[in-house]
């Protein structure tokens, strides 16, 4: 099982990788009209969600951490799913959001929460940068697609001030093609954990660092889950 993950996230951070590139050039096309980079951290504030395949790459990489730097953020990340299991008692590991319907997932992720990402140091940076989830690489700007098709319609408000981006055919991307590459991996990842292939599961970044995926007993927690994730909505499965 080792390998196979080991090959699903190496080519999740080619994709991520190509996120990347797509962000930077669209910051050197947009000069001081666009303020992200690193060191901002406007937008690391309060609970959202990510992926199972972005919360073990996170992990990943997070593990490979001094010591000395990992403490204190799991010390934030232990009182945030605290905080999350007095509000919802039956959060517990793997911590999958899943197992509640989405319009339940305000309670716990208020939108007016400025908590700070425990990932975010004291100078703005994010201690697990290269692995950041995807939906941190892509916040700030618009998201179109070369065809036009348009993925997101918002950006951050402190870029482009008083102009539309959406007009901006070079700010556009291969969006669709990535979000499909995505998916194949995320389905890739649930079926060398869970054996089946999964179309959805979401966790947070607090409680992904505190989990081990690699050893965690998979097979007798979706015996048990897979019910409830169901009666929730989540398309589980193909």
């Amino acid at each position: 099982m080792k390998q196979s993950l080991d090959i699903v996230l190496n080519r999740y951070g080619t994709l991520l990788s190509s996120v990347d590139e797509w962000f930077e050039r669209s910051v050197r096309f947009a000069g001081k009209r666009v303020v992200c980079g690193r060191g901002c951290s406007s937008c690391c504030r309060g609970l959202f969600d990510i992926t199972l395949l972005d919360a073990v790459y996170l992990k990943e990489g997070f593990d490979r951490l001094p010591a000395d730097v990992r403490l204190p953020i799991l010390e934030k990340a232990e009182k945030r799913c605290a905080h999350l299991q007095s509000v919802w008692p039956d959060f517990s590991p793997p911590y999958i959001l899943n197992l509640r319907s989405e319009e339940e997932w305000d309670a716990l992720m208020p939108e007016d929460d400025e908590t700070p990402c425990p990932l975010v140091g004291e100078d703005g940076g994010c201690r697990a940068y290269r692995h950041r989830p995807m939906t941190c690489r892509l916040h700030g700007l618009p998201l179109i697609d070369k065809s036009g098709e348009m993925f997101h319609d918002e950006w951050c408000t402190m870029n482009f001030p008083g102009e539309d981006p959406l007009v901006l055919e070079e700010i556009r991307w291969e969006f669709r093609k990535c979000f499909q590459e995505e998916l194949g991996l995320f389905q890739q990842c649930t079926d060398v954990l869970l054996g089946q292939r999964i179309r959805e599961l979401d966790t947070v970044i607090p409680a992904a660092l505190l989990m081990d995926y690699r050893d965690f007993d998979w097979t007798v927690w979706w015996r048990e889950s897979s019910g409830r994730i169901r009666a929730a909505g989540s398309q589980d499965s193909c």
